[in-house]
């Protein structure tokens, strides 16, 4: 399941635009809400010069908000998008002057800052050009081909954003108070590392049916909480106060507000994961199934064989050509009716595979230099199987392992051992076949397609093992059977 989670985080890079875009929001947001509430004027108490201050923090932070969007989110990807840079730098030179302008009348004014010039709004330009000259060196550093996937450079990408946003908040202190860089510097981390406490020492536990683990996980957090609060408590002159108003509703939040919430939610998650990887083996199984049925037998040896059924008519009594003809339309027969189905009686497996060999015997079988071995021990073979698992094997063996000039042996050995059937199969190798011929001999079932369905169906529930050299390819399959 784990490897669900972060395969999104691996196969592609995340949208940071959009990323940045909502952790600046909601940056701004928390100033701008912490400057109408946190310097509230009473307006008929207060003076003018009060009021007008008050009006400065909520404006300022504005303008850097729209100046923000403006730049980040309209010229840079126009930029991105055209390729010509003279408009957007341009325009990004006439925000920056009239918010500067902005900014500056505003702050001076209202005594937010003692010189004309406002010293933060240089720090956030430096931070904003500072941020994207890091993310252009991350992009180049740690993304694909430099790295296998994105997986690093995701993480690092988001950790590298928060720190900006702290540095942001920082700079920024000047118009507005300590609250906005409390809560991105403290309460986030804090929550953040909550949710990962709860989600893999608590939650994970607990579905795993590792229940007294989950309690002993949940109860000691809770036993740490209230001893640091007892400590901070024993040392300050209104400890109980401390201890009862604070460590108290902190842990009767967490278990009665956080941590059920968060069940939920990953409850939720699980399911919608647990659906799409449902939905994602369903698809691979019907593509594999689709490649399946488009290859299905190889029609260069459907024409070899008949061409060699004719020759037996001509040369040889019609009672073999009989039987040839016969094994033939059974294979074509199974291809048609069987071969559509999900799942077979092993017996039907073996007979097309038996039908195959000897075909193949009649195309081969007086060639001096082939060796052929082959054992079929089918008396314990009882029970169900996908159809079309074995065959590719044994037809690899016959396209890749007979020559015409140099010496070739195939050795196959099949038998069902305590509800499972096992195949061993070795076949002799030769250089590579010119690139025409071999263009006409292409199986007819990949070998990829074949671990692709091995792995869709039987998980956990086979066992392939596939060892070459120079002079031979040893192939040993083990598959479950149903009974």
């Amino acid at each position: 399941m784990n490897s669900l989670y972060l395969s999104p985080m691996k196969s592609k890079s995340l949208d940071f635009r959009q990323i940045e875009w909502w952790i600046v929001t909601t940056a701004f947001l928390a100033i701008i809400l912490f400057n109408l509430f946190g310097f509230s004027p009473g307006f008929h108490e207060t003076s003018g010069f009060r009021i007008f201050q008050y009006v400065s923090r909520l404006a300022i932070p504005l303008v850097l908000y729209v100046s923000f969007h403006l730049i980040h989110m309209v010229l840079i990807p126009k930029y991105e998008r055209d390729q010509k840079p003279a408009l957007p730098i341009i325009f990004t030179f006439l925000i920056a002057i009239v918010s500067l302008t902005i900014c500056a009348i505003l702050a001076y004014q209202t005594d937010l800052v003692r010189a004309p010039f406002p010293s933060f709004y240089l720090g956030v330009v430096g931070i904003y050009t500072c941020y994207l000259i890091g993310a252009y060196i991350l992009t180049q550093a740690l993304t694909p081909p430099k790295l296998r996937d994105f997986q690093i450079y995701n993480i690092v990408r988001l950790a590298f954003i928060y720190l900006f946003a702290i540095l942001f908040l920082i700079q920024i202190m000047s118009i507005t108070n300590p609250g906005p860089l409390i809560v991105f510097g403290m309460v986030v981390p804090g929550l953040v590392f909550l949710g990962l406490y709860h989600y893999y020492l608590i939650y994970r536990n607990k579905v795993a049916g590792k229940i007294k683990r989950s309690r002993w996980f949940n109860w000691g957090l809770m036993g740490m909480i209230l001893f640091v609060f007892f400590l901070i408590a024993v040392d300050t002159h209104h400890g109980e106060e401390i201890f009862f108003l604070g460590g108290l509703p902190i842990v009767a939040f967490l278990q009665v507000v956080l941590f059920p919430l968060a069940t939920l939610i990953f409850k939720k998650y699980d399911s919608y994961v647990g659906r799409i990887s449902t939905l994602t083996n369903q698809v691979d199984h019907g593509n594999a199934s689709m490649d399946f049925l488009r290859s299905q037998i190889n029609p260069h040896f459907l024409f070899n064989a008949l061409n060699t059924l004719y020759a037996s008519a001509l040369l040889e009594n019609a009672d073999k050509t009989a039987d040839g003809i016969q094994k033939l339309g059974d294979m074509m027969r199974f291809m048609l009716h069987e071969n559509q189905l999900t799942r077979i009686p092993l017996s039907r497996e073996i007979d097309y595979l038996r039908n195959y060999l000897d075909l193949q015997m009649l195309r081969f079988g007086s060639q001096a230099n082939l060796e052929m071995d082959i054992q079929i021990q089918d008396g314990a073979c009882h029970g169900d199987i996908a159809p079309m698992l074995l065959i590719p094997f044994v037809e690899n063996a016959f396209k890749h392992g007979i020559s015409a000039k140099e010496k070739s042996w195939i050795r196959l050995n099949l038998r069902c051992i305590s509800g499972s059937v096992h195949l061993d199969l070795v076949n002799s190798v030769h250089p590579e076949k010119p690139v025409a011929e071999k263009s006409r001999e292409e199986s007819g079932i990949g070998l990829e397609n074949v671990k692709s369905r091995l792995a869709l169906l039987y998980p956990e529930q086979h066992n392939l093992s596939i060892i070459s050299n120079d002079s031979d390819f040893f192939v040993h399959l083990s598959v479950q059977i149903h009974s």
